[in-house]
């Protein structure tokens, strides 16, 4: 017993020494790098070049000092650090010169990668601070004999420092260094010579399950060969969730994503002759098919390089759909007859058509072709299709900075009636600028056409495909929808036409006694709703 207090009360201190980053002076951007230990000379470099050094200074103490010794004082313990893990029982009495674990040799940093501090302590201490990396384990000592005295065969334990103490080899490779974090890395401590001794319980590495994957609401199978596909699906299931969590949707991503997915079910339903799994495949490449197609339309590609690309306003099938919808919707239920009159229900029904209120300003009105706008807004107010919290000449008024609040009663929604329109927010925005670039397009505007020929212009954009051709498949549009929708008489539409061909809004345009057949001009086909 005498021997071992001898060696206990042997023991020294672990080894401690930092590297710190310092601000020179006010006004200055230098920094002072500078170390603990005795024989390092502190250096004024710039802050990038300061960091740099300091990292590379802290590596190179580790690469030439030595390992961690497996009988030292834990350094965080000798100054009695209250931070390490307190045994787990009453009875597990700890050791007074390590608090647990295996010796050390941890680097620990703040978070703004300041100071780099490196320790001597035991592997509890370490696992205490939040920032600390292990970059060295020392060997396990040997367990000393049981009894009141020593075997006759036992080797006699050598103090440190001693002749017959061994020093493991420490690892040359040395941690690595971000600007802001601290050492990463864990050197592997190589077996000494002589009998095999077992490691602390917490220094035996553990084995691990990896993590089970999971995509589509399906787990999959740890035991799924190949290996390949099992790393494909989970790797694919955490692109998934990482796409989800997305702010702004990226159909391209998507569409790739979903024809990875399709392979790869596939294979699955291959390997397990699982129906369910093709099922899902296939509808994989539809999600993939829906998606690309969708990007196309976004950008203005034509799918599979057919036809010219045309950058559309509005960029969706559906979007297209919805406009046709307001317009079918004012020809049915304009409140007042005549082409101006049309021609403001609709731009005030695109401004409400959500919910039934809206803002306005006196040049949303007088941007129109109305011959007196004044007397047209009144006359809706009568008719009770508009209403106005002021007076016709306080609205015409109105400025951008003080809009008019004004508000539609047959498009206001209720629990009974949701409204004729089923877009949702952000759409009505988008359609309504639609309108606007429509009716206001510049060589319609500089020609000082009337009412009547902008809202043909609005008909045939919403009345051509994906080529400009008039009508579905270019058959044409009759002229008693046109005459209809623009409120004239069909006998006035040959004049309408000739007003839109010399805008150069029509092209090839030909009117028979029942059609019009021609073509959009290729300046005009961004502002098209094409026909699917």
């Amino acid at each position: 017993m005498g021997v071992e207090a001898h060696a206990t009360n042997e023991r020294v201190t672990g080894r401690r020494w930092t590297v710190r980053l310092d601000p020179v002076g006010r006004g200055r951007a230098d920094v002072r790098v500078s170390c603990s230990r005795p024989a390092c000379t502190a250096q004024v470099l710039p802050s990038a070049a300061g960091r740099t050094a300091a990292i590379a200074h802290l590596k190179a103490h580790l690469r030439a000092g030595p390992a961690p010794r497996p009988s030292v004082h834990c350094a965080c313990r000798a100054e009695e650090c209250h931070t390490h893990i307190r045994p787990a029982g009453p009875r597990e009495r700890p050791v007074p010169w390590r608090c647990g674990g295996a010796v050390v040799l941890a680097v620990i940093t703040d978070r703004e990668g300041r100071w780099w501090q490196v320790l001597e302590c035991c592997s509890r201490c370490a696992a205490a601070h939040p920032t600390a990396k292990v970059v060295a384990t020392a060997q396990a000592a040997e367990a000393p004999p049981r009894g009141d005295g020593f075997r006759a065969d036992a080797p006699a334990r050598a103090t440190p420092g001693g002749p017959a103490a061994t020093t493991p080899a420490f690892s040359a490779v040395g941690p690595h260094f971000s600007h802001s974090a601290a050492a990463t890395g864990t050197a592997v401590p190589q077996q000494a010579s002589g009998p095999r001794t077992s490691a602390p319980r917490s220094a035996r590495p553990t084995r691990k399950r990896p993590p089970r994957g999971r995509i589509a609401q399906r787990l999959v199978p740890h035991d799924l060969r190949p290996v390949a596909l099992r790393d494909e699906l989970t790797e694919l299931g955490e692109l998934f969730r990482a796409y989800q969590a997305r702010t702004e949707p990226d159909l391209a991503v998507l569409a790739d994503l979903h024809a990875r997915k399709a392979e790869a079910f596939h294979a699955w339903a291959e390997v397990t002759a699982d129906t369910g799994l093709r099922l899902d495949a296939q509808r994989a490449e539809q999600a993939a098919a829906t998606a690309r197609l969708q990007h196309l339309h976004r950008i203005g590609q034509a799918p599979d390089g057919e036809g010219p690309a045309v950058a559309r306003l509005l960029t969706a099938p559906a979007q297209w759909n919805h406009a046709r919808a307001v317009l079918a919707h004012v020809a049915e239920n304009a409140p007042l007859p005549g082409a101006e009159a049309r021609l403001l229900v609709l731009m005030v029904t695109l401004r409400t058509a959500q919910s039934g209120v809206g803002n306005l300003v006196g040049q949303d009105i007088k941007g129109l072709p109305l011959q007196d706008p004044e007397q047209l807004v009144g006359q809706l107010v009568e008719s009770g299709w508009l209403g106005i919290p002021g007076t016709v000449e306080e609205l015409i008024a109105s400025r951008p900075e003080s809009p008019t609040r004004i508000s539609v009663p047959s498009l206001t929604p209720d629990e009974d009636d949701p409204g004729p329109f089923t877009f949702g927010r952000k759409l009505r925005p988008k359609l309504s600028g639609w309108a606007q670039r429509v009716v206001g397009e510049k060589k319609l505007r500089k020609g000082k056409t009337e009412a009547d020929v902008r809202l043909l212009a609005l008909a045939l954009a919403t009345g051509a495909d994906g080529e400009g051709r008039l009508g579905p498949t270019g058959e044409g549009i009759g002229l008693d929808r046109l005459s209809s929708w623009c409120s004239v008489d069909p006998a006035g539409l040959p004049d309408l036409v000739d007003r839109l061909t010399a805008a150069d809004w029509l092209a090839e345009a030909d009117v028979t006694d029942t059609l019009l057949t021609g073509r959009l001009t290729e300046r005009v086909l961004p502002l098209g709703c094409p026909l699917t």
